[in-house]
């Protein structure tokens, strides 16, 4: 797990620090505020999901977290922020035979999606293959190629991107799944620009 936690009310409000939280202290005068326009972006697995909050098209907030950490804070944020939006990387079939993990990934992207639409939220499942094609251009990209992608977006260089300690960039701490998730959330923004809700 990574990430420090913060209260997910907090989240739909403005960009918070790189975590998604259990504990929702909102005050009741809060929730009556306009929201920004929020995406949560997830890279699901059988055990751990990465993610990636976006607030107004930026990532604000990121992690990776045990998939039964993630099911409540997913409920409290929509039902915070009704106007936002759910991404999730889904399953694609190549013909090849697949293990129990792959259908334990299937198994959490329906418990996410029934989580978030039962509290009135909409959802899209975008493929890897659109994914790759979308950041650069191949299906057949690999995950470097695709990273790279994602720090030239942010950047143009890695050290803007990324950047240090003490000068952090927007992708500051992202690693591992992490970035699968914040390609899942890029791709549906560039690809459904007028369907986020302002």
């Amino acid at each position: 797990m990574t990430g420090e936690r913060v209260p997910i009310a907090y989240l739909a409000e403005e960009p918070a620090p790189r975590a998604l939280a259990l504990e929702s202290d909102a005050p009741e005068a809060e929730e009556a505020q306009p929201r920004k326009p929020m995406l949560v972006a997830i890279d699901p697995g059988p055990e751990e999901s990465a993610f990636v909050v976006f607030v107004d098209g930026a990532p604000t907030s990121f992690g990776k977290k045990p998939n039964l950490e993630l099911l409540l804070p997913l409920a409290r944020l929509v039902e915070v922020n009704p106007e936002a939006r759910l991404v999730i990387e889904m399953i694609a079939s190549f013909g090849m035979p697949v293990g129990q993990p792959v259908f334990m990934t299937c198994v959490w992207i329906g418990r996410f999606v029934q989580i978030w639409t039962t509290h009135g939220g909409a959802h899209d499942l975008l493929t890897r293959v659109k994914i790759k094609h979308h950041l650069c251009g191949s299906h057949r990209a690999k995950g470097a190629n695709v990273r790279q992608a994602l720090i030239d977006r942010f950047g143009p260089d890695k050290a803007k991107a990324i950047g240090t300690k003490k000068a952090p960039g927007p992708l500051y701490g992202v690693k591992d799944d992490v970035w699968s998730a914040l390609a899942v959330g890029v791709t549906w923004l560039d690809t459904n620009p007028t369907r986020m809700a302002a």
